[in-house]
């Protein structure tokens, strides 16, 4: 998939996995290991390409094209660091739209990843406390799931 931006911010692209699927959009944006790594990582503060190479121990070549393309793609925003010598990166709105997304992921793995009473890391709230399992709902509240909902293509 090759992709840039538009000038109205939205996403160009030349060929998609699956052109009709919004999962499939979104791993070809986003789905690869380092890229939610890096988005993980700027959730949680990290803004340098210094940062980054710390917290994920990522190849320099390898981070270098991960930052380029989450820029590329609206996920990250690079601006000059108030000492104008390095980047910094930060989130953009469609970068902040992923918390969901990892969030779902983390607790997928503290489920399925560890094995019982391993050590792991756990994302709490301002007052320290674990967040809930994330469930999917319908309009009225009802719990959803993969047996309750369908695909519908929209024209």
């Amino acid at each position: 998939m090759v992709s840039n931006s538009n000038s109205s911010g939205g996403v160009v692209t030349e060929s998609w996995t699956d052109p009709n699927c919004p999962v499939a959009r979104t791993l070809d944006l986003v789905g690869d290991r380092w890229s939610l790594l890096v988005v993980r990582d700027a959730m949680d503060g990290a803004r340098s390409f210094t940062d980054f190479r710390q917290r994920t121990g990522i190849a320099r070549n390898i981070l270098t094209d991960r930052l380029r393309r989450l820029v590329d793609r609206g996920v990250l925003d690079r601006q000059a660091a108030p000492s104008g010598r390095r980047p910094v990166y930060t989130l953009t709105p469609a970068g902040r739209d992923l918390f969901t997304v990892v969030v779902a992921l983390r607790q997928w793995g503290e489920r399925h990843a560890f094995a019982p009473g391993e050590t792991h890391s756990v994302l709490v709230d301002d007052h320290g406390v674990p967040l809930p399992p994330l469930r999917p709902a319908t309009a009225d509240g009802t719990p959803a799931d993969a047996d309750t909902t369908t695909v519908r293509k929209v024209p």
